[in-house]
């Protein structure tokens, strides 16, 4: 595997996180609604870079000691490389730092290799959103962590 590198995203890195949202989702955030989030205070991204090319952000809100994860994605070059689990990681780090205790996030039912990551870091299956997901339409799993 290349050395990655993980950094706080900065405002810099929001076009080409869009791109690697309209490659990976049916409803894709916009180099608006990244700029918007990065923006919030409550908000704290993480960029991951291999060779200077953006290939990974993953995020969270924070209320309190609560962090709903909003955003994880690796480009498909970067897939099946840790970067993913890498990103969680610190991100779940950066949160401890910032007194989260407990970590909720959704996810399609369909994405296997996603939710396998999650329960490999700790996450449990809590509940169902039943049609949360459009574009295509589909159930979100509910996952929590304690830390």
């Amino acid at each position: 595997m290349q050395a990655v590198r993980i950094e706080k995203m900065q405002p810099a890195h929001a076009e080409a996180a869009a791109a690697i949202e309209k490659d990976l989702f049916g409803q894709p955030w916009t180099r608006e609604g990244f700029l918007s989030s990065l923006a919030n205070p409550d908000a704290f991204y993480l960029a991951a870079f291999e060779d200077e090319k953006l290939v990974g952000y993953c995020g969270f809100f924070q209320s309190f000691d609560e962090a709903e994860i909003t955003n994880v994605a690796v480009a498909p070059s970067g897939q099946n490389k840790g970067i993913g689990r890498a990103m969680l990681k610190e991100l779940i780090g950066q949160g401890r730092e910032r007194g989260v205790e407990r970590y909720i996030l959704e996810v399609r039912v369909s994405n296997e290799r996603a939710i396998h990551l999650y329960e490999k870091l700790g996450f449990l299956k809590v509940g169902v959103r039943r049609g949360f997901y459009e574009k295509p339409k589909e159930d979100a799993l509910i996952m929590c962590l304690n830390d």
